[in-house]
Parts: C-alpha cells; structure tokens; sequence
C-alpha cells in the first residue's frame, strides 16, 4: 500500500488542529439545552465543587454522582459510519492519534467508575432523533446507582 502523505505544512495542520473547539461545540451545546429544558442543572467541564474529575465531562451531576460526555464520532473512533471513517492523507498518524484518544477515554471511564461516578457517553450520530436522546439521558439521570 502506498504511504499518504499530509498535503499541508505542519504549520498549517497545527494551525486547523488549533481551530478544533474541546468545549462549548454544538453537540454539546445541543445537549446542554435539552437537559435544561426537562429541568436537569449540571456544572460544565468536570467541575465537581472544587475538584476536576478525570476526563473532564461535558456535564457533571454531582448530587446524583454521573457524569456525561458529548463526542464527536471520528475524534472519538465510534463504531458508527463517522466514527470508523479513516483519513487516507496521513493514515497513520490518524490510526495512532485516534486510538491513544479511544483508549484514554477508557483509562478516564474506568477512573470515574472506580471513584464512584456514573458515566454515559452521547454520541454524535445520536443527535439526529432528539426525543429519543431525551428518553435516553431521562433514564440515565432518573436510574439508581448501581
């Protein structure tokens, strides 16, 4: 197989990994906006009291102990289309990138869990049917500990 080649300067890539937002991206503003119009109040960004949590959720219930995290589909290797979507220009720095970021969610997850914390993970692709979504984080955020 032929090796890809980046077509832009490491300026350049730099330069667009840069522009790439970690927060506040509209899936997550999108979700934000369901959960508060059911009435569900959250702190952002693994804010619990004064204590960042491993991962840095998007959204953290601290009185109920769970935690949600909004990802992007291909940044976090999701097994839908999107996710499994591979760049050929420069695969294999893309197959490692993604792959240490799969497996740190892991690593953050399995954190969370040990302390305590329940977690789910909304995905892009989910985003499309919105009541559905709902129903899901409703449960999520309604459901004991287990």
């Amino acid at each position: 197989m032929a090796e890809s080649r980046d077509l832009l300067t490491r300026e350049q890539r730099s330069r667009n990994m840069s522009k790439i937002r970690g927060k506040d991206t509209k899936p997550e503003l999108l979700v934000r906006k369901l959960l508060h119009a059911k009435g569900y109040r959250y702190r952002l960004h693994g804010q619990s009291g004064a204590r960042k949590l491993p991962g840095r959720p998007d959204l953290v219930f601290a009185g109920r102990r769970k935690v949600i995290f909004v990802n992007g589909c291909f940044w976090h290797f999701h097994d839908c289309t999107a996710g499994q979507r591979a760049p050929a220009a420069n695969a294999e720095f893309w197959e490692a990138k993604r792959t240490r970021t799969r497996e740190r969610d892991a690593l953050q997850r399995e954190q969370l869990e040990a302390d305590g914390w329940q977690v789910y993970t909304v995905w892009e692709c989910q985003l499309k049917d919105k009541s559905v979504l709902g129903d899901r984080l409703t449960a999520f955020l309604e459901s004991a500990a287990d």
